[in-house]
């Protein structure tokens, strides 16, 4: 029997800090060339404006996930991520398993970031700017203090009144842009933007900045002055084909994160200003499904 795992399941047997690993593993497979992942294929669902997306991957597990991302949803007071991920057996290509893939999504973009900032950010990083206050805001505040010892949280969002629900739930300020950012350590930049919120004149030498909110091809959360520091990214093929930072900067790539991970890349020197530029990747999706169900099944 195909097992069916809904959010509430996932949510009792994921935990971010299991998942950090395992994404990192994941990563480092993938630049390795250990991993079989076509680019994703991406329809539009007009006329609502949002996108319909097929993520097969193969790696130490197999499996394909079904996302839409519907941006006006936010307005709707409904998610703007929802997704279906099949497991196969990678041996006989059985059929395992079907679960529910919005937590995991926004777990795994999270976890993503965390490796990235456990490798790029300061040592030092005690200060943290989130722009965006939705899921991805929640989740990523719960991974970057697992990789630093954050004492400072700021959050701004484009609805003041969300920024702060968002300030009085997790201990933060809620903050204008410019001084949210100016001064910060680590900036975790999770839209719903196509045009750039964050300009690389805000960010203090040696910052470190997870972009995660994707939107299109041509959507875009930074400007061209923060795309020109160090950037890193999960494919360079997927980068330069998808993600609208380095589409419309032009800048170049230093490396992906899973070549730094591995040691086939050095990491960038200290003090160097760095941008995580994530659109996601099939198999950060897989290996999280795969850990989830490794644990249920004991």
């Amino acid at each position: 029997m195909i097992a069916f795992l809904d959010e509430p399941k996932i949510a009792e047997l994921l935990d971010m800090a299991e998942l950090i690993e395992v994404e990192a593993a994941a990563l480092a497979s993938f630049s390795n060339g250990e991993v079989v992942q076509p680019a994703r294929t991406i329809l539009n669902a007009e006329p609502a404006g949002g996108f319909f997306l097929t993520m097969p991957a193969i790696g130490d597990t197999m499996g394909i996930k079904m996302v839409t991302l519907f941006p006006g949803n936010a307005d709707l007071g409904l998610h703007t991520h929802h997704a279906l991920i099949t497991m196969f057996n990678p041996g006989t290509g059985e059929p395992l398993a079907v679960l529910d893939g919005r937590l995991i999504t926004e777990m795994r973009t999270a976890a993503v970031s965390a490796v990235a900032t456990r490798h790029l950010a300061n040592p030092d990083a005690r200060v943290l700017t989130i722009l965006g206050s939705g899921v991805q805001a929640k989740s990523h505040l719960e991974a970057m203090r697992l990789v630093r010892d954050i004492d400072e949280v700021r959050v701004w969002s484009r609805t003041p009144e969300n920024a702060k629900a968002f300030a009085d739930t997790h201990g933060a300020t809620a903050m204008d842009i410019e001084d949210a950012v100016q001064g910060a350590d680590i900036v975790v930049c999770a839209t719903t933007a196509f045009e750039p919120v964050l300009s690389g004149a805000w960010l203090k030498p040696g910052a470190h900045v997870n972009a995660v909110g994707w939107n299109s091809p041509e959507g875009r959360e930074l400007d061209d002055n923060a795309m020109a520091n160090t950037v890193v990214v999960e494919s360079r093929d997927t980068a330069a084909a998808e993600a609208g930072n380095i589409r419309g900067s032009g800048c170049p790539i230093y490396g992906e994160i899973g070549e730094i991970v591995a040691g086939t890349v050095a990491p960038p020197g200290p003090g160097t200003t760095t941008i995580f530029d994530s659109i996601g990747m099939a198999i950060e999706d897989i290996a999280a499904a795969g850990l989830v169900l490794s644990k249920h099944q004991g």
